[in-house]
């Protein structure tokens, strides 16, 4: 049986900007036991007088040593995300507890290298982005895309680094889906996720990839219920819900 998760102080060791409101926090846990991508820990602040607030972040990299990352915005009359978007700095001590979650997660190192198909909403990315990273440490990398659907241009999490990832030999697939606006360049107009945008050859359903699904709870349904329709086995689709 798994030990089960214990409350650990994690010092925040450096700050990332992701977007206008977004950012990284990269913390470093002692005896942190390690994680898989797709997994979450549970970050606590305690206010002076005792109040205590906890509340659920995806681990956005994979498993390096003492060092994890989560990825944050702020969300209106939050207690916490606020906080943790604005006013943490390095040096800064939070509670973390983890890693959980043991379905939604994928090892590139378990097997056979299937194709693997992740389809993100807005911050529904972060633990998908752990994938995308861990993918590279895989003796044969699997072939992976990344579908990202986000309102704006101004509102794609880690834009550079899956640009240039995307642009390396052998690298994954990445499509971002504007539902507001699109840059001009853009060849898809904006609106919301529909069948063609999942029906790319190498990742269609007689490939039989294997499919991560994150985001809103609407987002999730409504994608992994097209995904069905076209033919991906239930048991291949596998999702994480929020809000």
């Amino acid at each position: 049986m798994r030990a089960p998760a214990l409350w650990r102080v994690a010092v925040v060791a450096e700050v990332r900007q992701e977007t206008a409101d977004a950012r990284t926090l990269v913390l470093a846990a002692d005896g942190w036991p390690g994680h898989l991508a797709g997994q979450h820990v549970d970050l606590r602040l305690t206010a002076e007088d005792g109040y205590q607030a906890v509340r659920s972040y995806s681990l956005c990299a994979p498993a390096d040593g003492a060092r994890l990352e989560v990825s944050v915005q702020p969300v209106a009359d939050g207690e916490v995300s606020p906080y943790l978007a604005g006013e943490v700095r390095p040096g800064d001590e939070l509670e973390v507890r983890g890693p959980l979650g043991g379905w939604f997660v994928w090892d590139p190192a378990d097997g056979v290298p299937d194709p693997v198909l992740l389809v993100g909403g807005g911050s529904g990315v972060a633990p998908l982005m752990a994938m995308v990273r861990a993918r590279r440490s895989a003796p044969t990398p699997a072939p992976l895309r990344l579908l990202h659907s986000v309102r704006a241009p101004d509102q794609r999490w880690y834009a550079a680094e899956l640009d240039r990832l995307a642009a390396e030999p052998g690298g994954p697939v990445v499509d971002t889906l504007y539902t507001r606006q699109a840059p001009p360049d853009a060849v898809r107009p904006p609106g919301r996720l529909t069948l063609p945008d999942l029906e790319r050859p190498g990742w269609r359903a007689q490939d039989a990839p294997r499919c991560f699904v994150c985001g809103p709870t609407a987002f999730v349904e409504a994608v992994s219920g097209l995904l069905v329709e076209v033919g991906h086995p239930p048991d291949r689709i596998r999702t994480e819900r929020f809000g």
